[in-house]
């Protein structure tokens, strides 16, 4: 036998030891480390089971990973242990849908495996530990160990793998967990799977959860973030984006998790006004003050809520809380903590009190912080409208568009149209007329007849007549059947000469309306104007019959 065929002999031997090993001590951990596998179940709504895995606690206090498969439209999970106790799944802790993993929580405490701090590496012997067995363990190599998030492995192991087995840990020799087992390419196939159990392990919600895709395909409740800011985010994401149930249950575990967060307390105590408990409300409020650190914020949180609750719930008073209780608030978080947010608060409720001065004086001082915005800047002009100095009114209402450059973006579009009606009220026709111009052009897509209609008589008084005709005529054809606009059509045709146009505007009147005294009224007007005064006058006698009260002052004046 030459060297060549020798070498060649060696290396096929060296290779199925790789694949197999059969001679590898039984590890001294298999007893100990199979109490911490599972057989994990999970369940649809109707009760029917959905599938079964395998999976193992990576922590004391019923952490646990398996395969996130299983949970896919799952309403309920268990997982049966060792010993075949039954332990129920309480929260999904993360989940990983490319990867198909999830971390969750069952009730209780468990006995974990410990998870390889570091990357297997290649040539490295790890062990399959299925559910419930303890001998012959099968054994392989690690043929490859691709690195993902830059921490992580997705490994290749040389070793044949039951499908009765996803999501069973490979452990090292060590005792380790350093992957959880997943499907091979084929049933035959002499290679299997794993992904990192750090991986896993390391899954967690957040505060952009509540939105996630992959945790919104079952039904099992997510767990609240470790982290305060991250629950707090979540609570703030989630008042948009659930029902009030899934909130109630949302708010009830955020004080459970952080019973010391004046936080929870304050979310508790605005869904409780949201309902009507004020009390209850009242009492959250009190405690989220007492643990408060930063004060100020909680006594500017319980101001808001009275406030909110006296503009939009007047109707349920509640003897503790008033406008003055809410002024009493800010005021004693601004004694605290000097913030433009608390200064802007005490002017909003000064204007709902009519203390118009005061609350302008306010908006003023927060114009020169870095809060102020177009609206601070309106808010100052209402103060001024309501003490009917228009002069200054207008002035701010500059202020508030100025804070937007030119060409104007939408948002600008409600100052436009504050300025425009400031302007109309104090007679600047025309410049109102230009503030509605630009509004327009801003909200095209939005705009009614009722708008058309504003402007035409904007346009009217400033003698912009063809324009007005065009805005009627524009309100009209956006409304057919609204015989007030085809009536203030035809009453602008008349004032401007168009008889035959009025002529046409009221008969649409009449066909609309047969019992409407406008159109007899404004087509016997037309007539007379027209010279046509004895088919004019019957019109006009007809529009006396229905209602028309200056009937007779016309009759008399086209009679002569």
């Amino acid at each position: 036998m030459n060297n060549q065929t020798i070498h060649a002999i060696s290396l096929l031997f060296i290779i199925c030891y790789l694949y197999v090993s059969p001679a590898a001590a039984q590890p001294s951990w298999t007893k100990n480390a199979s109490k911490s596998v599972f057989t994990l179940k999970t369940f649809a709504a109707d009760g029917s089971l959905i599938a079964s895995s395998n999976g193992f606690f990576t922590g004391s206090n019923g952490e646990a990973i398996s395969s996130f498969t299983p949970f896919k439209g799952a309403a309920r999970a268990v997982i049966i242990d060792a010993a075949g106790k039954e332990m129920a799944v309480t929260g999904i802790m993360g989940a990983n849908d490319m990867y198909d993993v999830a971390k969750f929580r069952v009730a209780g405490k468990t006995r974990p495996i410990a998870v390889a701090s570091g990357v297997a590496q290649s040539g490295e012997r790890v062990w399959l530990l299925p559910y419930l067995e303890t001998k012959n363990l099968s054994n392989g190599v690690v043929r490859k160990a691709e690195t993902f998030q830059q921490d992580y492995a997705y490994y290749t192991i040389a070793m044949k793998a039951e499908e009765k087995n996803i999501s069973a840990p490979l452990l090292n020799d060590n005792g380790e967990v350093i992957g959880l087992l997943q499907p091979a390419a084929t049933g035959a196939d002499s290679l299997c799977y794993a992904i990192s159990a750090r991986f896993a392990d390391s899954l967690k919600v957040t505060g952009l959860s509540i939105n996630d895709q992959t945790l919104k395909q079952t039904q099992i409740r997510m767990e609240m973030p470790e982290s305060l800011s991250d629950a707090n985010l979540m609570m703030y994401m989630a008042s948009a984006t659930t029902d009030s149930a899934n909130y109630t249950r949302l708010i009830s575990e955020f004080i459970q998790k952080f019973p010391s967060a004046p936080d929870g307390y304050a979310y508790r105590a605005q869904f409780a006004t949201s309902y009507g408990d004020f009390a209850a409300a009242e009492r959250d409020m009190e405690q989220a003050i007492k643990l408060a650190t930063n004060k100020d914020n909680e006594h500017f949180n319980y101001a808001r809520i009275i406030y909110n609750k006296e503009i939009y719930q007047s109707n349920k008073p509640y003897d503790n809380w008033s406008l003055d209780k809410a002024l009493s608030e800010t005021r004693e978080a601004w004694k605290i903590n000097p913030l433009p947010a608390y200064r802007e608060l005490e002017a909003n409720i000064l204007y709902s009190q009519k203390n118009y001065n005061e609350a302008y004086d306010c908006f003023i001082e927060v114009t020169k912080t870095n809060m102020c915005t177009a609206e601070t800047w309106y808010c100052a002009a209402l103060c001024k409208g309501q003490l009917k100095d228009t002069t200054t009114m207008i002035a701010l209402l500059d202020s508030a568009l100025n804070m937007f450059s030119k060409p104007y973006l939408k948002q600008a579009a409600p100052y436009l149209w504050a300025r425009a009606n400031a302007k109309f009220n104090t007679k600047k026709y025309r410049e109102a007329v230009n503030d509605m111009n630009d509004y327009e052009q801003l909200m095209a897509a939005d705009v009614n007849a009722n708008f058309y209609y504003i402007r035409h008589q904007a346009e009217i008084e400033g003698r912009l007549f063809q324009q007005a005709l065009n805005d009627i005529g524009q309100a009209s054809k956006m409304e057919p059947n609204n015989t007030f606009y085809l009536a203030e059509k035809a009453s602008l045709e008349l004032r401007v000469g168009l008889y035959d146009q009025a002529t046409e505007t009221a008969n649409e009147i009449k066909t609309l309306e047969p019992d409407n005294s406008d159109g007899y009224l404004f087509l016997g007007l037309s007539q007379c104007m027209k010279g046509k005064k004895k088919e004019g006058l019957v019109n006009l006698q007809k529009a006396k019959e229905l209602g028309y009260p200056q009937a007779d002052e016309l009759i008399e004046k086209y009679a002569k």
